[in-house]
């Protein structure tokens, strides 16, 4: 009779009662002993009654108590699991996942930034045609990623010297500047992974103006994922929720398919709270202490086997896929989307004559190319938070909001 667990209220019914929820379960509890407690409070509750108030901290770290002692206890004592996705990184550093887990259980980024994968040289080119006169606009982090090898180059320095650079929300934003700018050429840098392609496709689909065009930056995860394992040392992937909402399960299975057996890696598509990912994580070491390497949806109230099927088909109306560059990975088969040729004519490096270049021209020191492929951490890179930080970043890991480097740094 010592077992307390935490509950958050979620509505005073009155007469001493409240509506709690534990963990996705809703319960009625007593509030007798704690007068104080309120809707939104964070509460220790025994026996049915509400006995103290608890932070959300300490709400979290008891929910995801039973979770950590089931990996610590785990017969797999050992394996390094590559996550794709920034939110996640998010997740894992605010929580102090790393310092939770077991020594032996690592946990690593890979490619999951859009803004930390844009390949250089589209950088560059988005930087000429700003230069050329034209509007460019862009989302707010991959302004301020530099390129060069002294990291003299950049978007937002562009923008210093006169370049008309806008930062947007939506690339319906920058259908709106063309609207109301009809003689000027406007061009949206069209960056992000499947999440971000069926915008960039409904807006190409309904006929924007002749004065308007796209740097088209969109990138597939799972030919990435493939490409590491060949490469990197990785025993499972937390493969990202939200590409999986719109791509569905199948794109994820593909990532095994023709490797050798010893290649093949346990997957789970993971949601995004702290119990999603313990919970994905336990997944995989059984799957590891199994023998198998299937992809898991742990994600179920969002992620389905097809994912979003009219995102999808506005994305193969508009987008072939080709091979394509990615910084830090290089060229990786089948992992970009291109225009249509129905469509080059939106296209602005066709329309501006501009070819892209395949050097990446890093800044001297930068190991943002290691850390996107799951080889160091930030703190194994010399700059990081000495010459590399948020206010002065010398690579996109920094930049992003997204990029590991700097959401390591700002939790640290």
């Amino acid at each position: 009779m010592c077992l307390a667990v935490t509950a958050k209220i979620l509505k005073l019914e009155g007469n001493g009662f409240a509506k709690a929820d534990f963990g996705g379960i809703t319960k009625s509890i007593s509030v007798k002993l704690l007068p104080q407690a309120k809707q939104g409070s964070f509460v220790l509750v025994h026996a049915g009654y509400a006995i103290q108030i608890v932070s959300r901290q300490d709400h979290e770290f008891a929910s995801i108590q039973p979770l950590i002692a089931s990996i610590a206890d785990h017969p797999v004592k050992e394996a390094r699991i590559m996550h794709i996705c920034g939110t996640h990184e998010q997740t894992i550093a605010k929580s102090g996942l790393r310092d939770l887990l077991p020594k032996g259980i690592e946990l690593i980024s890979g490619p999951g930034c859009p803004v930390c994968v844009t390949h250089p040289s589209e950088i560059n080119a988005a930087i000429e045609i700003a230069e050329k006169g034209a509007i460019l606009t862009s989302f707010g982090d991959m302004v301020g990623v530099p390129t060069g090898c002294f990291g003299e180059n950049s978007i937002s320095k562009a923008r210093e010297k006169g370049s008309d650079v806008r930062i947007v929300y939506s690339i319906s934003d920058s259908v709106e500047i063309a609207r109301k700018n009809p003689q000027k050429q406007v061009v949206h840098f069209a960056i992000g992974l499947e999440t971000t392609t069926p915008m960039t496709a409904s807006a190409l689909l309904e006929n924007p103006l002749e004065n308007f065009s796209v740097i088209c930056s969109h990138r597939l995860t799972p030919p990435a994922m493939k490409a590491l394992v060949s490469d990197t040392k990785i025993d499972g992937f937390l493969d990202p929720g939200h590409v999986a909402s719109v791509v569905g399960l199948f794109p994820f299975r593909e990532v095994n398919s023709g490797l050798l057996s010893s290649k093949q890696v346990p997957q789970a598509v993971s949601g995004f709270e702290t119990t999603d990912v313990l919970v994905s994580l336990l997944m995989i070491l059984d799957q590891l202490h199994q023998g198998k390497h299937i992809v898991e949806n742990q994600y179920t109230r969002v992620v389905r086997e097809h994912g979003n099927t009219d995102a999808k088909q506005v994305i193969e109306s508009v987008f072939d896929v080709k091979d394509s560059f990615w910084r830090g990975l290089g060229k990786i088969p089948c992992s970009g989307y291109f225009l249509k040729k129905e469509f080059e004519d939106f296209d602005a490096l066709k329309r501006f004559g501009i070819e892209l270049e395949e050097n990446e021209n890093e800044f001297q020191g930068c190991r943002c190319g290691e850390l996107l492929q799951g080889k160091i951490h930030p703190s194994e890179c010399p700059l990081f938070g000495t010459a590399c930080k948020p206010s002065s970043p010398k690579g996109p890991c920094m930049v992003s909001s997204e990029g590991t480097c700097r959401i390591q740094f700002e939790n640290r």
